[in-house]
C-alpha cells in the first residue's frame, strides 16, 4: 500500500520534503528559497524546480554545472551575492528561463556570451553592480526581452540596444552625458528612466522614435530649461513625468502644452517660489503632484494653491517636505495646511470716487469688497490681464437715482465669460458659462462629477473604510499597463515572505489566470503588456499559501481589485492604412476604365486605317489595274505602324494619331502587359505593443 502511495505522490509532481535542499525553504510546489546558506555555492535542487531564489548567500563564482538539468526553470534570483563576472554560456542550458535577477553584485563587465542561448528571457536585472562596459553583441538574441534595468552602474557609453519588444528601460545613475537615437532601437518602449546621467539636453529625434512612451524620468540631470523634445504631439499619451532636481529656470506654460495627458508630475527641487498663472489648467487629468524642497513664497498670489488641491482632489506627494520659505510668519509651515487667511490677502479695498463727467459734482464714496471665504480661489491672472490693486481699480459710479451705497464689481474679476453678481447678503460671486466652474470661473475643465461613481475614471477608487478587498488598488492605468499599490497589503502581513499576484482578463475569451511571484520589498508593482480597453481582475495573496483545487482563480482568496485599461491612443497609424486602402480601391476601377477606353481607341484606329488603305488601293486599281498584294499588308495592323501607310495619307495632329498602337505604361510592362496591379500597402508596426507575446512585469 505504501508503494502505491509513493507512486501517486511522485506522479503528481509534488516536491517531497527530502528533495528540498538543506538550509533551504520549499513553501510551494516548484519554488525554492535559499538565503544565508553556510556554503558559498549554488545548492543542488530538483530538476522540476521552476522558481529558484538564492540571494544573500555570498556566492562568488558560477559554472554550468550549477544549473545542469534545470530545463523547467523560469525564475532565477542571484541578487545580493558577490559575483564579479558572468562566465560565457553559464546560463545556456536554461532555455526556458524568463526572469533573471543579477542585481546588487560586483559585476564589472558584460561579455559577448554572458546571455547566450536565453531566447525566452523577458526580464533582465543588472542594476546596482559595478558594470563599466558592455560588449557590442552582449544582448544579441534577446528578442523577447520586456524589461532591462541597468541603473546604478559605472557606464559611460552604451551599445546599440535593439529590442523590438522592450517596454521598460532604466539607465539612471550612470555617467552617460548624451543619448542618441541610434543608442535606443526600442519602438515599443513605454517607460524610460534616464535620471542622474549628467544630461544637458534631450535629443528630439530620440524622443520622436519612442511614440509609445507613457513614463519619462529625466530628473537630477543638468537641464537648464524644459527640453524642447517634450513639445511633440504624440506625447499627449505621456502619463508620468519627473523633472525634479534640474537647474531649470522659470517654468513656462508653453513648454507643457503638449503634455495634457499627464497624471503624475514631479517638480521637486527646482527652486520654485510659486507657479505661473493658469499653469495647472493644461493638466486636466493630473492626480499626483510633487513639489517638495522648493522655497515657496506663501503670500496672496499663492493662496489659491491649497484650495485647488482639495477641489481637484490632487494628491500632493511628499507634502511634509513642501513648506513655505517666506514670509517669516509662514516660514517652515506646510503649504497644503495653510488657510486662505494665512496668505495675508487684503479683505477690504477703498476707492475714492472723483467727478465723473463735466462739472456735475458727485460725492466721494468708499467701496468695501465683500468678505473673502477660505474656500475661495483667487483667479490666476492671464498674461494679458493687469494686476488689480486698491490704487489702480477703475472707478464705478453709483446711479444718480439712488442715494444709497450700491454693490459693484471690480473689473475683470470673472474669467472665461463669467458674469459678476451679488447674493442677497452682498457676497461677491460669478455666474459661470457651461464648461467652466470655480468661484471666479477660473477652471476650464468639465464640472467634476460626484465622487460616488464616475463613468470617466478607469482605475478602481477604493473606499475609505478599511477592508480586506482594499488591501491592493490600482494607482495608474494606461492602455497596456496597470500600476498596483501594495502598501496596505504588505502592512497587514508583517511576516509575509512574498506576494503571489494573479490576474485575469475579464473582457476577453481567454480568462485563464496568470500567476506572478513578487518579493515583499516591492510596495508598488506594474503589470505590463496588457490588452487595451479591457477589464482586469487582480488578486494578491501571501506567497506560500496553497490555492484550493476547487477554485477557478485566486479571486476566492487574498485581496482583489479591478481596473480597466485605456483604449488605443489616437496617434495610431491605422487611419493612414484605411486612407491608403480607400485610395487603392478607387484607383483600380479608374485604371480599368482607362484601359477599356484605350482598347476601344486602338480598335477604332485600326478600322479607320484599313478603310483608308482600301480606298487608296481602289483608286490605284482603277488607274493601273489590279496588283499583287504587299507582304507588309498581309499583317494587317502592322502596315499601319508606318507613318501614313504607304506615304500617300498625311498624318493629322500628333496628339490624335490613331494609327499608333499605344505603348503600355511602365507598370503594365513590368507585369508582362497584364492589367495594372496596385502595390500592396507596406506592413507596419502600430505604436502600441499589445501583442499576445508580451507578458506582464515581474518587478
Amino acid at each position: 500500500m505504501l508503494q502505491y502511495f509513493l507512486l501517486a505522490v511522485l506522479s503528481s509532481g509534488l516536491v517531497l520534503s527530502s528533495d528540498c535542499p538543506t538550509d533551504c525553504n520549499c513553501p510551494i510546489q516548484g519554488s525554492i528559497f535559499c538565503i544565508h546558506l553556510p556554503a558559498l555555492i549554488v545548492p543542488h535542487v530538483p530538476t522540476t524546480t521552476k522558481n529558484l531564489y538564492i540571494f544573500k548567500n555570498g556566492i562568488k563564482t558560477l559554472s554550468q554545472e550549477d544549473f545542469r538539468g534545470l530545463v523547467e526553470l523560469q525564475m532565477l534570483d542571484l541578487s545580493q551575492n558577490e559575483l564579479t563576472e558572468i562566465p560565457d554560456g553559464v546560463f545556456e542550458m536554461l532555455s526556458d528561463l524568463k526572469n533573471l535577477d543579477l542585481s546588487s553584485n560586483h559585476i564589472t563587465h558584460i561579455s559577448k556570451g554572458s546571455f547566450s542561448g536565453m531566447v525566452q528571457l523577458e526580464r533582465l536585472y543588472l542594476h546596482a553592480n559595478r558594470i563599466q562596459s558592455i560588449h557590442l553583441e552582449a544582448f544579441e538574441g534577446l528578442e523577447k526581452l520586456l524589461e532591462l534595468k541597468l541603473q546604478g552602474n559605472q557606464l559611460t557609453s552604451l551599445p546599440s540596444l535593439q529590442f523590438p519588444s522592450l517596454l521598460l528601460l532604466d539607465l539612471s545613475s550612470n555617467n552617460i552625458p548624451t543619448l542618441n537615437p541610434s543608442d535606443l532601437q526600442t519602438p515599443h518602449l513605454e517607460t524610460l528612466k534616464v535620471a542622474s546621467l549628467k544630461l544637458t539636453t534631450v535629443d528630439e529625434d530620440l524622443i520622436a522614435s519612442l511614440k509609445n512612451l507613457h513614463e519619462l524620468d529625466i530628473s537630477s540631470n543638468q537641464l537648464d530649461e524644459v527640453p524642447w523634445a517634450l513639445n511633440q504631439d504624440f506625447l499627449k499619451g505621456l502619463t508620468k513625468l519627473s523633472l525634479a532636481g534640474n537647474p531649470l529656470g522659470e517654468l513656462r506654460v508653453e513648454d507643457f502644452q503638449k503634455l495634457s495627458g499627464l497624471q503624475e508630475l514631479d517638480l521637486s527641487s527646482l527652486n520654485l517660489q510659486g507657479f505661473p498663472p493658469s499653469f495647472f489648467h493644461i493638466f486636466p487629468k493630473l492626480k499626483t503632484l510633487t513639489a517638495a524642497e522648493n522655497p515657496f513664497n506663501c503670500l496672496c498670489p499663492l493662496a489659491w494653491f491649497p484650495v485647488w488641491l482639495k477641489e481637484r482632489k490632487v494628491t500632493l506627494g511628499r507634502h511634509e517636505e513642501t513648506r513655505c520659505h517666506f514670509p517669516l510668519v509662514n516660514a517652515g509651515k506646510m503649504l497644503s495646511e495653510l488657510e486662505h487667511k494665512d496668505f495675508g490677502c487684503p479683505s477690504t479695498t477703498t476707492v475714492q470716487m472723483g467727478s465723473p463727467i463735466g462739472s456735475t459734482p458727485v460725492s466721494q464714496m468708499p467701496y468695501t469688497s465683500p468678505a473673502t471665504h477660505t474656500n475661495a480661489i483667487p483667479p490666476p491672472l492671464l498674461p494679458s490681464e493687469e494686476t488689480i490693486s486698491p490704487k489702480t481699480e477703475s472707478p464705478v459710479f453709483p446711479s444718480s437715482t439712488s442715494g444709497e451705497n450700491e454693490h459693484f464689481c471690480p473689473p475683470n474679476i470673472c474669467l472665461n465669460g463669467g458674469t459678476c453678481n451679488f447674493d442677497p447678503v452682498g457676497e461677491l460671486g460669478c455666474l459661470c458659462l457651461l464648461g467652466t466652474y470655480g468661484l471666479y470661473c477660473e477652471n476650464l475643465n468639465e464640472v467634476p462629477e460626484p465622487p460616488e461613481h464616475s463613468a470617466t475614471e478607469v482605475s478602481v477608487v477604493t473606499p475609505e473604510m478599511p477592508d480586506k478587498l482594499d488591501a491592493i488598488s490600482s494607482r495608474q492605468v494606461t492602455s497596456t499597463s496597470i500600476l498596483l499599490d501594495l502598501h496596505r497589503f504588505i502592512e497587514t502581513q508583517p511576516h509575509i515572505r512574498g506576494i503571489r499576484l494573479t490576474y485575469r482578463n475579464l473582457s476577453g475569451p481567454d480568462r485563464r489566470p496568470i500567476i506572478l511571484n513578487v518579493p515583499a520589498s516591492y510596495p508598488e508593482y506594474t503589470l505590463r503588456g496588457l490588452r487595451p480597453n479591457c477589464t482586469y481582475s487582480v488578486c494578491a495573496s501571501p506567497l506560500g499559501e496553497r490555492i484550493s483545487s476547487k477554485a477557478n482563480s485566486s479571486a476566492e482568496i487574498g485581496s482583489c481589485t479591478e481596473a480597466r485599461t485605456d483604449g488605443v491612443p489616437v496617434t495610431s497609424l491605422e487611419p493612414w492604412v484605411e486612407t491608403k486602402s480607400s485610395m487603392t480601391n478607387t484607383l483600380i476601377p479608374a485604371l480599368a476604365s482607362l484601359a477599356l477606353v484605350l482598347g476601344l481607341a486602338v480598335v477604332a484606329g485600326t478600322i479607320i486605317c484599313l478603310r483608308k488603305r482600301r480606298h487608296a488601293n481602289a483608286g490605284l486599281e482603277l488607274e493601273l489595274g489590279p496588283a499583287d498584294p504587299d507582304p507588309m499588308e498581309l499583317e494587317g495592323i502592322k502596315a499601319c505602324l508606318e507613318n501614313g501607310g504607304n506615304g500617300t495619307i498625311p498624318l493629322k495632329q500628333p496628339e490624335i494619331d490613331h494609327c499608333f498602337t499605344p505603348q503600355p505604361s511602365p507598370y503594365l510592362q513590368q507585369n508582362g502587359g497584364l492589367d495594372y496591379e496596385a502595390p500592396l500597402v507596406q506592413g507596419h508596426c502600430p505604436s502600441n505593443n499589445n501583442v499576445t507575446l508580451l507578458k506582464p512585469s515581474y518587478f
